[in-house]
C-alpha cells in the first residue's frame, strides 16, 4: 500500500503525460505480481467494492471526530477522501498490508469486519496513504490517468505495440499475470475468444466546416446518417447474442428482445434505436429503455428496439479490422442479405457529388424529425482502428439550438472540480413560476467557473443536502441538439446534450424563455 500511495502522489504532481507513463513503467518494473496487476486494475477502474458505501465512511469518521466539525470541513473541502485524510486523528505510523492483501480482505469479508479492518489501516497510515485507501475503495481516483495511458505504460514496459495490448485487453482480468508473462517474454501472447469479449471501438472527430472541407476530397469519403441512438457492438454466435455499450459494458440484459441468429459468427458495429419496422422514433423514447435492470413486457411492446448496422469487425474466424472501410462494408452487406432479421437494418450509404450537395442534404433532413443526428464521413480506405485516429472518420452534427434559461440550483462537481460548484440546473418561466428544464456542467472557462462558484457561495438561499438553491439572477444561453416531450421532467420537456454556450450577466430575468413559447416553437404543444 505504501508503494502504491507514493505512485499516486507522484502522478498527481506530474502534469506531463510522458512523465506519468515513466512513473507507471518504473512502478511495474519495481513491483511484483500480483500487486502490480491489482494496481493496474484500480487505475483502470476494473475493481469495485460494493460492500462499503460513502455513508459507511462518513459514519466511521464521525465516530472519530466531532461530527459537526467533519460536516463543516467536508462542506468546505468538497472531497470526502481528502477531508477524511486530513481530519483523521494522528496515530503512530505502522506497516500497512500489501495492496493484494488489502484488496482480498475488503472483497472477501463481511461489512462489519471490513470496517474494523479499514479503521485499523487508516490508524496506521499517513495522510497520503489515507487518501489513497479511501479513493481505492470509493473508485474515484481521477488523477489524470486514463485507461489508454495505462496501456501505453504497459506497452513501453514490455516493448509491445499498444494495438496488440488493446486487442486482448477486454479478454484479460485482474491481476493480469498472463499479461505480464507475455510482456516479459515468459509465454506467448494470451489467446482471446473474440466472440466472448468487447472490442475497442473506432471513434470520429468533430468536423470543422471552416478548415476541414478545404483539405478533404469528397471522392475519398463515404457518407451515411449519424443516427440519434446509442452506439453498440453486437456479438452474434449461432443463436447467442451479446450487446456491448461503447464503454464495453455488457448491456444484453437490458434488451432481451434483441436476439439474432447467424449462419456465420460475426461481431458487428451499429446504433441501437427505438422504433417500429426499423423506423426510428425520438431519443426520449429510447431513454425509456436505458439503464433498466428489469425490463417489463410493457416496455418492450411500447418501445421496441432495433439496430442500424454500419460496420463489421469479425466474420467467422476472420479479423476484418485491417481491411479498408469499403471492403468491410462489402462483407457486412453480404452477411446482412444472407441473415436478414426483423430487428436488424443496414445504415444507408448516401450518394453525393461534392460537399455543397452533402451540406444541402444535411440541412434538409437533420432539421426535421427523421431521427438523424447528423452525418458521418468515413474515409473509404480506413481500417477499423481503436480510439480516435486522425483523418479517418468525421462526425458532422446538426446545428445546435438555443434557449435562454436562468440558473436555479448548483451542486459540486467531481474530481478536479470537487471543490467547485460546477453542476448547474437551469429553468424557464411557466406562468409566474420557474421550472427546471435541464442540467449542464460544461461550456464555460475556468475563469467563468470561478465567478459562478463565488456567486453560488454568496447567493445561496436554500440547501437541500448537497444541492444549493441560488438567487435567480444569472442567465445562461443554453445550447442543445434537440428537444422532446418528457413525462419524467416537471417541465414536460427534455433537452438532448445541453451545454452552456454563454453566461449572460447583462440580461434581465424577464427575458428568460417562457415554457409555453418553447412548446409552440418546437411544435410540442398538443
Amino acid at each position: 500500500m505504501e508503494k502504491f500511495s507514493k505512485l499516486l502522489e507522484s502522478i498527481i504532481f506530474s502534469p506531463s503525460k510522458n512523465k506519468k507513463i515513466l512513473l507507471l513503467k518504473d512502478y511495474l518494473r519495481q513491483t511484483q505480481n500480483p500487486d502490480r496487476g491489482y494496481a493496474i486494475s484500480v487505475l483502470t477502474g476494473k475493481l469495485k467494492f460494493k460492500s462499503i458505501r460513502n455513508v459507511d465512511l462518513k459514519n466511521m469518521i464521525r465516530s472519530k471526530v466531532d461530527p459537526y466539525l467533519f460536516d463543516l470541513s467536508y462542506d468546505y473541502v468538497g472531497d470526502m477522501a481528502e477531508t477524511i485524510s486530513l481530519i483523521w486523528p494522528l496515530n503512530k505510523k505502522k506497516n500497512l498490508p500489501s495492496l493484494t492483501n488489502f484488496i482480498k480482505f475488503i472483497s472477501q469479508n463481511r461489512k462489519a469486519e471490513v470496517l474494523n479492518f479499514l479503521s485499523d489501516v487508516l490508524d496506521s497510515s499517513n495522510q497520503t496513504e489515507r487518501w489513497s485507501i479511501i479513493k481505492l475503495i470509493t473508485g474515484g481516483l481521477r488523477i489524470g490517468v486514463s485507461e489508454r495511458m495505462v496501456k501505453l505504460s504497459l506497452s513501453v514496459y514490455g516493448n509491445k505495440e499498444i494495438e496488440s495490448i488493446e486487442k486482448i485487453w477486454h479478454g484479460l482480468s485482474p491481476p493480469y499475470e498472463n499479461l505480464f508473462n507475455w510482456l516479459e517474454n515468459k509465454q506467448k501472447k494470451p489467446k482471446i475468444n473474440f466472440l466472448k469479449i468487447f472490442h475497442p471501438m473506432m471513434l470520429s472527430h468533430p468536423i470543422d466546416e471552416k478548415s476541414d472541407f478545404a483539405n478533404l476530397k469528397p471522392e475519398e469519403f463515404s457518407a451515411e446518417w449519424k443516427w440519434d441512438g446509442i452506439r453498440v457492438q453486437i456479438v452474434i454466435a449461432s443463436d447467442e447474442t451479446r450487446i456491448f455499450s461503447r464503454n464495453g459494458d455488457d448491456i444484453s440484459h437490458s434488451f432481451p428482445d434483441l436476439k439474432f441468429f447467424t449462419k456465420t459468427n460475426v461481431v458487428v458495429d451499429g446504433e441501437l434505436l427505438v422504433g417500429k419496422n426499423c423506423i426510428p422514433s425520438s431519443f426520449n423514447d429510447l431513454q425509456q429503455r436505458l439503464n433498466r435492470k428489469k425490463v417489463s413486457k410493457k416496455h418492450t411492446e411500447l418501445y421496441p428496439v432495433f439496430i442500424k448496422l454500419y460496420d463489421i469487425l469479425f466474420h467467422n474466424n476472420m479479423d476484418l479490422r485491417n481491411l479498408s472501410f469499403i471492403k468491410r462494408r462489402n462483407f457486412l452487406e453480404k452477411w446482412f442479405i444472407l441473415n436478414k432479421q426483423e430487428r436488424l437494418d443496414l445504415s444507408e450509404i448516401m450518394s453525393f457529388k461534392n460537399w455543397k450537395k452533402l451540406k444541402e442534404l444535411k440541412h434538409k433532413f437533420t432539421d426535421s424529425k427523421f431521427g438523424f443526428e447528423g452525418i458521418m464521413l468515413k474515409k473509404k480506405t480506413s481500417p477499423y482502428l481503436m480510439g480516435r485516429p486522425k483523418g479517418m472518420w468525421y462526425k458532422w452534427k446538426r446545428n445546435p439550438k438555443y434557449i435562454d434559461a436562468i440558473l436555479m440550483y448548483a451542486q459540486r462537481g467531481h474530481g478536479k472540480r470537487s471543490s467547485y460548484y460546477s453542476d448547474f440546473t437551469f429553468g424557464v418561466w411557466k406562468e409566474n413560476n420557474l421550472v427546471p428544464i435541464g442540467k449542464a456542467y460544461s461550456g464555460f472557462t475556468n475563469q467563468e467557473l470561478n465567478k459562478l462558484d463565488q456567486f453560488v457561495r454568496k447567493k445561496t438561499i436554500n440547501r437541500f443536502g448537497p444541492v444549493r438553491e441560488v438567487e435567480k439572477k444569472v442567465i445562461f444561453e443554453v445550447a442543445f441538439d434537440s428537444i422532446t416531450k418528457s413525462s419524467r421532467h416537471k417541465s414536460g420537456i427534455a433537452l438532448r446534450f445541453p451545454r452552456i454556450s454563454r453566461i449572460r450577466y447583462d440580461k434581465p430575468i424577464n427575458e428568460v424563455e417562457n415554457l409555453d413559447t418553447i412548446l409552440k416553437i418546437y411544435k410540442l404543444k398538443n
